[in-house]
């Protein structure tokens, strides 16, 4: 019986991980493939006329590259900010008891709640009043603002899974609150970071509506507004969204590459406790 529920385990993994990323396969032969095989009515797993012009088209002549720099910026730049204010802000609530600390957990909550088109008119009034539209400080301020509470929320459930014992040590020999911090409790909060650091980036970097309103300028755009573009009136530039799909998917796989450590750590953490 056991045998049979691992090897329906086992089937129903490979199916979901096929399902998965069978879309991505697609996207990524496309991506090599000519108009005219794209369109064909029979579909081929594997081009067969192999060429480089939608990568071509999409770097020079629809310059994509500015576009991912764009995202790069902006993306790199809110999430560090956001960790930095989180990893404060989750360490300061989760230890410490303040006035009004149950209503500032509500707001954080609630914040994830509300849908953002909700804040779309206000926000559209604040940064015009601040002359931050069509900018990239805007957009920036907006994704600290959004993902800070989503962060803050997440790190303190880390935080809470570190012993208190640990700085009670700290405490004895005299170290202050903000030693504690910095050299007994961000080390071990790493594995959290790394986590919380990648959600953020892939939410930065795959924001859609905000990007599209606020920023006007073909040269400011990001990667999701720039792929729309290539829905128009009367066609539709497979090929070429193709190419800068299989491209945006690169540095999402990248960091989730470099920081997969401390992402499984970090999902686990707190899942077992001894």
């Amino acid at each position: 019986m056991k045998k049979a529920l691992s090897i329906i385990k086992y089937i129903f993994f490979v199916l979901i991980l096929v399902w998965t990323l069978f879309p991505v396969y697609w996207m990524l032969v496309n991506s090599f493939k000519d108009r005219v095989e794209i369109f064909s009515q029979i579909p081929t797993f594997i081009p067969k006329n192999f060429t480089l012009e939608n990568y071509k088209k999409i770097f020079i002549d629809l310059k994509f590259g500015t576009t991912i720099l764009n995202s790069l910026k902006i993306a790199l730049f809110s999430t560090t900010v956001v960790i930095i204010f989180a990893a404060f802000s989750a360490y300061a609530i989760s230890r410490f008891n303040f006035k009004g600390k149950k209503a500032l957990n509500l707001w954080i909550i609630l914040v994830r709640i509300f849908p953002p088109v909700a804040f779309v008119i206000p926000l559209y009034l604040i940064l015009r009043n601040l002359n931050l539209l069509n900018t990239h400080s805007g957009l920036i301020l907006l994704y600290i603002t959004f993902n800070l509470a989503f962060a803050v929320w997440m790190l303190i459930n880390f935080i809470n899974e570190i012993p208190v014992e640990i700085e009670e040590s700290g405490m004895i020999d005299g170290a202050s609150p903000l030693q504690i911090f910095l050299r007994l409790i961000l080390p071990l909060l790493l594995p959290g970071l790394g986590a919380t650091a990648i959600f953020t980036f892939i939410t930065s970097w795959n924001e859609f509506m905000f990007a599209l309103i606020f920023l006007q300028s073909t040269k400011l755009v990001t990667v999701p507004v720039a792929l729309s573009s290539l829905i128009t009136e009367y066609l539709v530039l497979w090929g070429p969204m193709s190419a800068g799909g299989i491209i945006s998917l690169i540095p999402i796989f990248l960091l989730a590459i470099l920081m997969q450590d401390y992402i499984v750590k970090g999902l686990t953490l707190g899942s077992i406790k001894g």
